[in-house]
């Protein structure tokens, strides 16, 4: 049997040490993740030697900086045998410690520079759709596209409810998703107030959980309410899914596929799409829940259906389970780039052509050429900024690069 490492888990942790200090228990009663925050404090004054009491009286002067003079002691102790990424998590939990007693240390304190060892997942489309069939029931299927396509992260996956999908979803072609600050990163406290998420899905992700709200009702027999949670447990009571629940679905899906993930590598999936198809930086915020400044709110109608299509560009990136949505994909390129190609020599757009803008939502650049003159003649340098994306074609038809822009556009010549 292997010996475990430290006499406390994050299960006996608040039982067995928190409930015996009163200031710990009330810090505790702010947070979400009691067990998690209350070991690392307790691993803290383990290896400190203080009590919770003794930590806080090393403030009790505001000028002493004794309290952060122990933690940077204890994130720079090599000998203690605890990984970085374990002591970032103890220094998050002890400055939150203070910081609720009305002490808060100094911002610099416990600081520790995290070295990546492993280059962040990128899941192919081919990984997608072997993780998505080893899902076995519609729920699994439907929890998949759904992260796949709106960046929902984790934590709100668990509190997202019937109710915060737009009335009409289902006759929507990408159904909107609305998510108070409540139930996402920071949860409307301090930095985080006022910040909502406002996504969506894409047609195979509707089209998922479409089929899974009818097998809940039909096949389990669960009547739907707007306050229900989206995603519950397969057997009665239908129980809302929590974290430990997602990280069980999260380890079998990934033995059964061959494919490691996590629901984390949803959100860099979507945010890559949206960043392939140029969307202001605002707006791709908005869509996986982060803060933007100097916005309004709430968010208003036809600001709502100003970022569907903005996104809808995104959806032939964004889709994996359907056998022709890469055909989609290149054949959109290849539309896109015949259309600069005409644009390029002055010809005029067909009839087709304005059909396929529409049809693949298409959004066509043009800049306005800048010509200098030498010498009082007619002919001149011919200058434009365009779009990465264009700037294939250019170079065929003879120009030069000038400049790279930091928005990811070119200048050329010529």
């Amino acid at each position: 049997m292997k010996e475990r490492k430290y006499e406390l888990s994050k299960k006996t942790v608040i039982e067995q040490w928190a409930k015996n200090y009163d200031k710990v228990m009330v810090w505790l009663a702010k947070l979400q993740k009691k067990d998690q925050a209350g070991w690392f404090l307790w691993l803290y004054c383990k290896k400190t030697g203080k009590t919770p009491d003794e930590l806080l009286t090393l403030k009790s002067d505001p000028r002493s900086h004794a309290a952060e003079e122990l933690l940077d002691t204890f994130v720079a102790d090599e000998s203690l045998d605890i990984p970085n990424s374990i002591k970032v998590n103890v220094a998050i939990s002890v400055k939150s410690f203070y910081e609720h007693h009305y002490c808060g240390l100094a911002k610099k304190s416990g600081v520790i520079d995290l070295i990546k060892q492993k280059p962040y997942r990128k899941h192919s489309k081919e990984e997608l759709i072997k993780i998505y069939r080893a899902s076995q029931n519609p729920r699994d299927r439907t929890l998949i596209t759904f992260t796949w396509s709106s960046a929902i992260a984790k934590e709100s996956l668990t509190k997202v409810k019937w109710k915060h999908l737009e009335e009409d979803w289902e006759k929507q072609e990408l159904p909107y998703i609305s998510l108070p600050s409540e139930i996402i990163k920071g949860h409307g406290r301090g930095k985080y107030k006022g910040v909502e998420q406002h996504t969506f899905l894409t047609p195979e992700a509707k089209r998922d959980l479409i089929d899974y709200k009818d097998w809940l009702q039909r096949i389990k027999g669960k009547q739907l309410l707007s306050e229900d949670a989206i995603f519950v447990q397969t057997i009665k009571p239908f129980n809302p899914l929590n974290d430990s629940s997602l990280s069980r679905i999260n380890a079998l899906l990934s033995k059964r596929s061959g494919i490691l993930f996590s629901w984390h590598d949803a959100r860099r999936y979507v945010e890559t799409a949206l960043e392939e198809i140029k969307i202001h930086p605002n707006w791709a915020r908005k869509i996986r829940g982060r803060k933007v400044k100097g916005e309004e709110a709430p968010y208003s109608r036809p600001a709502i259906e100003q970022l569907r299509n903005a996104y809808r560009e995104a959806v032939p990136l964004l889709e994996f389970t359907q056998p022709t949505s890469l055909m989609k994909l290149e054949q959109r390129q290849q539309i896109v780039e015949a259309l600069n190609a005409k644009i390029m020599d002055g010809q005029p757009l067909s009839e087709e052509d304005k059909a396929n803008i529409e049809r693949y939502h298409i959004t066509i650049f043009r800049k306005r050429a800048i010509k200098t003159e030498h010498n009082g003649g007619d002919c001149g340098e011919q200058f434009e900024q365009i779009a990465e994306s264009e700037l294939l074609s250019f170079l065929k038809a003879g120009w030069s690069i000038v400049k790279e822009l930091q928005s990811g556009e070119v200048i050329v010549k010529r």
